[in-house]
This record gives structure tokens, C-alpha cells and sequence, in this order.
């Protein structure tokens, strides 16, 4: 057999060929083998201290044990199943925070359903206890349907099954309640 340019061009070819073949045979195992399951989060983090800023200024902080991002899900969402720590601070660094044991946050509705032990404590020392509570960031509306108890800065006391609320809870509509209210005497 006369080995010609032709032959021993054609014989590399084929020889890389196959070895790419069985490689590719291999690697694709390999990736069957790391497949992540459907309900697997996308993305794990563990000890979360995020800053959130405006111009600058940091305007929100949020700690965190651990989160799960479920931002591949058909609904994304990211969720916090050790609890978290909110902090936010307005443009003259009044600071509110909220804490929960546990908390989701749906990205598409901008909806932060918080759970378990949830405490609001605003920088004027209103303090907001609850099991459950939600936020809805685009109107900055609190509400929730379980039993809470609100302490207000004047000392009047709040016991209710429900309420809504602006974020400041300066507008505020309780479902049913019962507690002391403290009224001024507007004549004095």
C-alpha cells in the first residue's frame, strides 16, 4: 500500500473522529450524572449581608443564615428558611427593622411574605408583632389576616385579627381589634 498525503490526512481525520466520539460518550455521562434535580434551587448562599443602595446611600440591609434562590422556577422566587434581618433607613437615616424565622420574596409581584415570630419595630418605637405578614414593595403596603399586636409610640396598644397598613403605619385599618387607645384632649 502506497501511503499518500490523501491517506494519512484521511486516517488523522478518522482517528480524531472516534476518539471524539468516546470522549464525547464520557463527558455526556458525566453531565447526566450532575443533573440537578426539578425543585433544586438555582443558587445557594450562606451568610447573606446584602446592601441595598439608592444614589449612594444605603437605604435597605437584609441578613441572612441562608438563602434559596429559586429565580429558574416558572414563578421565581427567592427564599430565606433560617429567617432574616431587615433593615431601612429613610433620607434622615431613621432606621426600621423587621425580623421573621422565615421568608419568601416573589420577584415577578414584589409580594415578601414573612413568617414565623415576625417583628416590625419602626424608628418612632411603634413595634408590630405577628406570625404572619406581608409586604407589597410596589404600593408600600403591610398587611396580614392572622392575629397581631401593634404598640404605638404613645403607648396605646393594638390586638387585632387582621389589619392593613401603609408602610409608616400612619394609615392604618384594623379588621377587628381590641386594646387601649390614647386620645389628647385637643381643648387643653
Amino acid at each position: 500500500m502506497k501511503f499518500t498525503y490523501r491517506n494519512i490526512f484521511s486516517s488523522i481525520v478518522t482517528i480524531l473522529f472516534v476518539t471524539m466520539l468516546f470522549s464525547c460518550e464520557g463527558n455526556l455521562k458525566g453531565v447526566q450524572q450532575m443533573e440537578i434535580p426539578e425543585d433544586a434551587p438555582q443558587a445557594i448562599g450562606a451568610g447573606i449581608n446584602l446592601k441595598y443602595t439608592d444614589s449612594g446611600r444605603v437605604v435597605a440591609t437584609l441578613r441572612s443564615e441562608k438563602m434559596l434562590d429559586y429565580s429558574n422556577k416558572n414563578f421565581p422566587y427567592r427564599e430565606f428558611p433560617d429567617g432574616l434581618i431587615v433593615e431601612f433607613f429613610d433620607e434622615e437615616r431613621k432606621k426600621n427593622t423587621v425580623t421573621a424565622n422565615y421568608g419568601v420574596i416573589y420577584n415577578n409581584t414584589g409580594l415578601i411574605d414573612l413568617q414565623g415570630d415576625v417583628e416590625v419595630v419602626t424608628s418612632d418605637s411603634t413595634r408590630l408583632t405577628a406570625d404572619q405578614l406581608y409586604w407589597d414593595q410596589a404600593n408600600n403596603w403591610v398587611f396580614t389576616d392572622h392575629p397581631n399586636t401593634i404598640r404605638f409610640k404613645n403607648g396605646a396598644v393594638n390586638e387585632g385579627m387582621g389589619f392593613d397598613s401603609n408602610q409608616e403605619f400612619t394609615n392604618f385599618r384594623s379588621r377587628s381589634n381590641v386594646g387601649v387607645q390614647i386620645l389628647e384632649d385637643e381643648n387643653k
